[in-house]
């Protein structure tokens, strides 16, 4: 019998090899396929159309246009700046709130149960949050990005609060007895106690943040304040608008180099060197961040 056993769980384990090598691959291929194509020279695709699995011939153009093109940085800077702000202030907002949430002597504890469950399943919608935003002045600003996103959710609080719940009781007691405050506690002992779920939720922000592009498109019109995610959005959606991109280069060429590499570059290409520039540094940070999603949404969704 545990012979049988063993030749079942060696063959599970080949068929469980199998899917994940599949699911890696399907994952893994259409930023592969990008990638290639963004570094494919133009008239090739023209000629031969796209490359499956490495480009025919290299060329730079498309990158070339992409990295000159100030609408592009500027939207690099403005994704950057609002992800790192809004994963600061969020994480840190959110956390001493479940903290506060988690003490046995908060007053009103159920009432503040009863109106974070309901904000988890009802909003306002894109009409009342745009009349909210006019009032408040911060449409088409960039503090629509920041302001309201500075509390990350009752979902957070509850991973939190279920974490802060498990802290021994006893290290609370003890750092007020030394005379610590709130904020001592909540910064020198509950951070640092709770460092996976607090990296794990602050990583969620941020992908969030870098990734969104429905606040550029709802409530804002300055070109200006445009995230890199709605600009790939709009390269994509509109052929003219990434053709103009690459036509301007022959203009802001200035010597013959340029020129050659700019009429390579079209629009196609350059799509793809643009929706790979706003993946690039999520794909460069997830292998470091890892190993605190698992980590950390279990010991916060588990204890207590």
């Amino acid at each position: 019998m545990h012979e049988v056993v063993t030749r079942h769980e060696k063959n599970f384990q080949i068929i469980l090899a199998v899917v994940m090598v599949l699911i890696m691959i399907i994952t893994v291929y259409p930023v592969w396929y990008s990638v290639i194509n963004s570094l494919n020279d133009a008239q090739s695709i023209d000629r031969f159309g796209y490359s499956l699995l490495w480009m025919r011939k290299f060329s730079f153009s498309s990158w070339y246009a992409v990295l000159r093109d100030n609408q592009i940085l500027r939207a690099l800077g403005i994704t950057t700046a609002r992800t790192v702000i809004v994963t600061v202030l969020q994480t840190i907002i959110t956390a001493m709130f479940a903290y506060g949430f988690s003490r046995p002597n908060l007053t009103g504890r159920k009432w503040y149960t009863t109106l974070g469950f309901i904000s988890m399943y009802l909003n306002g919608g894109i009409i009342a949050y745009f009349i909210l935003f006019v009032q408040l002045h911060i449409y088409n600003t960039f503090w629509v990005y920041i302001l309201p996103f500075l509390f990350g959710g009752f979902y957070n609080v509850i991973i939190y609060n279920a974490n802060f719940k498990a802290i021994p009781e006893s290290l609370f007691e003890s750092a007020k007895l030394d005379g610590a405050s709130e904020y001592q506690i909540f910064f020198k002992i509950v951070v640092p106690l709770s460092k996976p779920v607090v990296s794990a939720l602050g990583i969620f922000t941020a992908v969030a943040m870098w990734n969104d592009y429905t606040q550029t498109l709802y409530y804002t019109q300055n070109a200006k304040l445009q995230t890199l995610s709605y600009y790939a959005l709009t390269l994509t959606k509109s052929s003219q608008a990434a053709s103009q991109l690459g036509n301007s280069m022959n203009t802001a060429a200035a010597n013959t180099v340029g020129a050659a590499m700019q009429k390579s570059a079209d629009f196609r290409t350059i799509e793809l060197a643009t929706m790979v520039l706003a993946a690039l540094p999520l794909i460069i940070v997830y292998p470091f961040a890892q190993k605190f999603f698992e980590k950390g949404v279990l010991l916060g969704s588990v204890k207590g």
